[in-house]
């Protein structure tokens, strides 16, 4: 149920973010939703392998990389996504960072009920 349940919000974000840039563009909320599962998709089984490849350019950068691992997921995703638009590679960034921190609001405010 957790799993389903973050799979909902994560597209809720997605379609909101899509309507605030311009630069990106999702047809309709089921978009969202397939195009939620497929990042978590490509986040499991791709982002570890780029991130290994990427070890000592990600040291080197002090991290920051891995913004740019995860806006080439963006971009894997919009190629195998009918619907799901992103305009290049820094309305890629600007999305997957916006897509971070919104996530990682919505996962903490989760938690901070819980402890409650």
């Amino acid at each position: 149920m957790n799993l389903i349940v973050r799979l909902l919000i994560n597209a809720l974000i997605i379609f909101g973010l899509a309507w605030a840039l311009p630069g990106v563009s999702v047809e309709s909320f089921w978009v969202a939703l397939i195009a939620s599962v497929i990042l978590g998709l490509l986040n499991v089984f791709v982002k570890p392998f780029l991130v290994i490849l990427t070890i000592p350019v990600t040291i080197l950068t002090l991290g920051l990389f891995l913004l740019v691992i995860n806006a080439l997921i963006i971009l894997l995703a919009d190629y195998f996504i009918s619907g799901f638009n992103v305009d290049g590679f820094w309305w890629a960034l600007l999305f997957s960072f916006l897509l971070s921190v919104l996530n990682s609001a919505f996962e903490n405010s989760g938690k901070e009920k819980e402890r409650r």
